[in-house]
């Protein structure tokens, strides 16, 4: 297979960034540039294939999947969802990272099972994985959605809400700089991080994961992703 061909038919491999997921994909303040592990592999593809790369940045996950449909981009990093699966295919995931609930310093709550109760509000960035997934799990608490997953625990704060869900590390952070609040330490779920296409393009999902399994063995990529996983 042409994997540039099949996957840059326009010539330049358009690749969705989420910025949505700051442990994955980070704009630098200073200078506006793009950065992270999902712009290193799309570096790392375009290289490897010997194509021109165009960075096309999303706020959240949510607009990376809608732009799918409109065929706005050829690749873009996502975490593994049934609910994506009829329109986006999936890489083998690349790393695993965990989503946690932040609640409140004084909340009695130790595991994320008993936040799943009748009038509990938890509150989710739309489209998100953690969103799809709590969907689909919770049977009693109301989820309460915002635009992007930035959003989430300062809404928490602003709005008085039970809990926020969010990844592990941006979790962290925020509550390191805000001591009323705390992590449920048990993690709520397993997000496999993937790159994704268009379904119609899923026959390429082989050879996409391939170069993946060479691109992570690369020492550079490789101690990015070991920092990421234990941080």
């Amino acid at each position: 297979m042409n994997l540039a061909g099949a996957l840059a038919r326009g010539g330049k491999l358009r690749a969705a960034i989420n910025l949505g997921n700051p442990v994955l994909a980070q704009r630098s303040p200073g200078s506006g540039e793009l950065g992270g592990i999902s712009v290193t592999l799309a570096r790392e593809l375009a290289g490897t294939l010997g194509i021109e790369l165009a960075l096309q940045p999303y706020d959240s996950a949510a607009r990376v999947v809608e732009a799918c449909q409109g065929g706005a981009w050829d690749i873009a990093f996502l975490a593994i969802d049934p609910q994506r699966a009829a329109q986006i295919a999936f890489s083998d995931p690349y790393i695993v990272i965990e989503g946690v609930f932040v609640v409140r310093g004084d909340a009695p709550w130790q595991r994320p099972s008993e936040l799943d109760r009748p009038g509990h509000r938890i509150a989710v960035g739309r489209g998100a994985a953690y969103d799809l997934h709590l969907g689909r799990m919770l049977r009693h608490a109301e989820l309460v959605r915002v635009p992007t997953s930035a959003e989430v625990l300062p809404h928490v704060l602003e709005a008085g809400l039970d809990a926020g869900a969010g990844i592990r590390q941006p979790s962290q952070a925020f509550v390191a700089s805000h001591p009323g609040l705390r992590l449920i330490e048990e993690p709520f779920m397993e997000i496999r991080q993937a790159m994704a296409v268009p379904i119609a393009r899923a026959s390429v999902v082989p050879a996409l994961s391939r170069f993946l399994r060479v691109a992570i063995e690369r020492p550079a990529i490789k101690d990015a992703l070991a920092s990421l996983a234990t941080s």
